[in-house]
């Protein structure tokens, strides 16, 4: 005796497997773009380190030179 539910089952089946492949497929695609801004944006992050580290040898200098005045 067959399943009387076995095509309904397989419809559904058929959707979710197309659904789920949809989804890897955007999430793909999502990843693609997150390394292409990740890209873009290396010589900002490179930009914004450098001027972390100026701004902690400044103050590190006037601290010092604080201490060394009269």
């Amino acid at each position: 005796m067959e399943n009387p539910h076995a095509e309904r089952q397989a419809i559904l089946l058929e959707r979710i497997l197309k659904n789920a492949s949809a989804c890897t497929e955007m999430i793909l695609e999502l990843n693609h773009c997150v390394e292409e801004i990740l890209r873009a944006n290396a010589s900002v992050k490179i930009a914004a380190d450098l001027a972390t580290k100026y701004r902690k040898n400044v103050q590190y200098n006037l601290a010092a030179t604080e201490h060394e005045a009269p």
